[in-house]
């Protein structure tokens, strides 16, 4: 099991992964004629990138029985 250093970790680089994506999308929407399918590709890694930190979020929280 991946210590809690090293997934809070990557949880911070996933984070500035998906911003920088976020940054890029933007850029490349500036211009009119814009390629589609390269946005496209860049959204669909931002959502894996979103699924991750999901993921290791709950890793990162214990469970709390009420």
């Amino acid at each position: 099991m991946m210590a809690t250093e090293d997934k809070k970790h990557k949880l911070n680089k996933l984070k500035e992964e998906h911003c920088d994506l976020d940054d890029e999308i933007a850029r490349l929407t500036l211009t009119p004629l814009y390629d589609q399918l390269a946005v496209q590709r860049l959204k669909k890694r931002k959502l894996q990138i979103k699924d991750e930190i999901i993921k290791l979020k709950t890793k990162l929280i214990p469970d709390i029985i009420a």
